[in-house]
């Protein structure tokens, strides 16, 4: 397919968002990695990219079944915190505020600066504009209402997380962006000039206003267009202020380098780790809500401080289970741990300092499993609360 459309269907296309290939300068740093061999990033473990061609035929086609495509979705309107400007303008009373915006998008106020995550405010994660996995929520709020952004930082190239329509409003702004390396080629391609990109490999890191951002080892993949060559980095990232420390996954199956991060890093004020779009057709590329636990208490040092952000759920379907089931996995996984986990709805600005207590919203939107919930805070724990009160 060329041009911007469709010769067959009519439909438009958004070529420009397949980005650019690394080439020059940039594609001989990327060779010099010590993480590129043979031509590609490879991950800290191998780890098995996509089911085989079989099986992902039986996947298309339980995407297409009516009662798949029920399961996965909310069966009724997702809640959305109306965030506002001047919410955001006051400055966190701890220090450190954050604002989850759904699956991987994170506003995170620290020490008196601002970072935002994986920011995707389009409505389809994909080159498409007719085609491709739509939100199920809008945005909180638009993004100009965000209002400044010293740095933002991209985890990979996936469409979920590296968002083009996104990228091009932001670059008409003074932020700074931190990619993987390899990720500065699209950002480039859509108009952010070199100067503004800082482009890191695995445990490198940058200053950028008081902040000091390390991008660390992730389990995953990357790519854009119908080529995947693995010349763009993936990573989860560090960030460091004066008073808090904060992790942000980015996507990535369970490795035991977590426990690497933590001790040179941690422990962090909070983590925000991905925990939807699992399958057991992609198990090393993503995680389950246990695995995320997993690694929280990896992060930590073994221990249970710090708060679990779960993201990468509830925005998109991108995988098989139901809609509700990483929300839901994760309460209880955390709540048998003894983690406090931060389940705020999209657009739901909150301290770590002052968690709220679990509240499992999703709920309320989602479809009643046949068995019915388990009631939560668990019965004994109800108890409890009733004696003391």
């Amino acid at each position: 397919m060329s041009g911007s459309r469709s010769q067959s269907s009519g439909l438009r296309v958004q070529p420009a968002a397949f980005g650019a290939v690394p080439t020059g300068a940039r594609l001989e740093r990327i060779r010099r990695s010590p993480h590129f061999a043979n031509g590609a990033f490879v991950n800290p473990e191998g780890a098995r990219l996509a089911p085989s061609r079989g099986v992902a035929l039986e996947m298309a086609k339980g995407y297409l079944r009516k009662d798949e495509r029920v399961r996965r979705a909310p069966a009724g309107l997702i809640p959305v915190h109306s965030t506002t400007l001047a919410d955001l303008a006051r400055p966190p009373a701890s220090g450190l505020r954050i604002t989850w915006m759904g699956h991987s998008s994170v506003l995170a106020e620290i020490d008196g600066h601002r970072v935002l995550f994986d920011p995707v405010w389009g409505e389809r994660c994909s080159p498409f504009a007719f085609a491709g996995p739509k939100r199920l929520h809008p945005a909180p709020l638009p993004l100009a209402a965000l209002g400044p952004v010293d740095v933002v930082v991209i985890s990979h190239d996936h469409y979920d997380h590296l968002d083009m329509p996104t990228i091009k409003a932001l670059a008409g702004t003074d932020t700074v962006f931190a990619v993987p390396l390899g990720v500065g080629a699209h950002l480039e391609h859509w108009g952010v000039s070199e100067g503004r990109i800082r482009e890191l490999d695995w445990n490198e890191a940058t200053k950028v206003r008081g902040l000091t951002l390390t991008a660390t080892p992730a389990r995953h993949f990357c790519g854009r267009g119908l080529r995947n060559a693995q010349q763009t980095l993936w990573a989860s990232w560090v960030v460091a202020g004066d008073e808090h420390r904060i992790y942000h996954s980015g996507d990535t199956g369970y490795f035991q380098g977590f426990k690497d991060i933590g001790a040179e890093h941690g422990p962090f004020d909070i983590t925000m780790i991905q925990i939807g779009a699992y399958s057991e057709f992609w198990p090393d590329i993503h995680m389950t809500p246990e695995e995320g636990l997993q690694t929280h208490l990896d992060l930590q040092g073994g221990g249970t401080g710090g708060v679990l952000l779960p993201i990468h759920w509830a925005t998109f379907n991108l995988a098989m289970h139901s809609w509700a089931e990483p929300g839901e996995r994760s309460l209880w996984a955390a709540h048998e741990a003894g983690v406090t986990l931060a389940t705020p709805r999209p657009g739901e600005p909150f301290e770590p300092r002052n968690t709220p207590p679990a509240d499992p919203w999703w709920r309320s939107v989602a479809r009643r499993p046949a068995e019915g919930w388990t009631a939560w805070p668990p019965v004994g724990e109800q108890l409890d609360l009733v004696a003391e009160s």
